[in-house]
């Protein structure tokens, strides 16, 4: 019933497909961002419960939407080869992303300024940051983090509707990935309100951004598998390898850090089920 609704709303062409699927994906993640206006201070252990639920479906979805359809699709070799790039270049990301701050809060040039607020440590030597500044500036990496790790999102949708092998598949995929992506916008919104980012529309705004990513991308991994359907099995070993990066390198160290663990980690099996559940009742 889904998937022909589905198909009577958008249509049996891939690439329109992967369009509405990255909507899809980019409207729950405006979603839990807009949670915050009703829900301005969650608690941590809330967060934590939520963001391990969104590990979850992550976790679940690689394997049963990716890895083992592009092992179908193309054999092993070509998922493995796919999975590693993924895993390089989200660590790459990672390391860029500390540079970041440089651009947005232009610390170097308040630097070269004398900012009172950048000072040096008489006993370490050290450059000692306003704790103020600091925050503001491990939110805004969270916010071009947790933006950076769509990517692989958007891209896992739009090669599994582009694949156009199975539709129940890549709608499954499409719930999986917008229902987790509902606590990540409610988490950018959060971080944004914690730093005193004015009001918290501008906040909201934070979280819709880091969503938006998902729709182009979405669009590229349907044109890019359609044109070249060899690619289809790299494609999903790549996507694939990028989300269980960010479970592993991101999500699980930012839900255990506070002493959290054990409702996260019931927060990230209740995920696990649900993208089970939906692969095995839409697929």
């Amino acid at each position: 019933m889904v998937t022909r609704l589905f198909v009577e709303l958008v249509g049996t062409d891939p690439v329109m497909q992967g369009l509405a699927g990255g909507i899809v994906i980019a409207a729950m993640n405006t979603l839990g961002a807009m949670l915050v206006l009703v829900w301005p201070n969650p608690s941590e252990k809330s967060l934590d419960a939520a963001l391990g639920f969104a590990a979850g479906i992550m976790l679940s979805a690689s394997f049963t939407s990716l890895i083992l359809p592009g092992i179908e699709a193309g054999g092993i070799w070509p998922v493995l080869a796919g999975f590693g790039l993924g895993v390089v270049v989200l660590d790459r990301a990672d390391q860029w992303v500390p540079h970041v701050h440089v651009v947005i809060t232009g610390r170097n040039a308040a630097r070269a300024d004398g900012d009172a607020r950048i000072e040096e440590d008489a006993a370490t030597g050290r450059e000692r940051v306003d704790p103020d500044d600091a925050r503001t500036a491990s939110v805004l990496l969270f916010i071009v983090a947790i933006t950076l790790h769509n990517v692989p999102e958007g891209l896992a949708v739009g090669v599994a509707f582009g694949s156009g092998e199975n539709l129940g598949n890549a709608l499954s995929l499409m719930l999986a990935i917008g229902i987790q992506n509902v606590p990540e916008g409610l988490a950018v919104s959060v971080a944004a309100v914690n730093a005193g980012f004015g009001s918290l529309f501008y906040a909201t705004l934070a979280g819709v951004r880091a969503g938006l990513v998902e729709i182009p991308v979405a669009v590229f991994g349907a044109v890019a598998v359609g044109v070249a359907a060899p690619l289809l099995p790299y494609a999903m070993g790549f996507a694939a390898g990028g989300m269980l990066f960010v479970i592993s390198d991101e999500i699980v160290p930012e839900t255990h850090a506070r002493g959290h663990e054990r409702i996260a980690t019931m927060g990230t099996m209740l995920g696990v089920a649900v993208m089970l559940y939906l692969d095995v009742t839409l697929g």
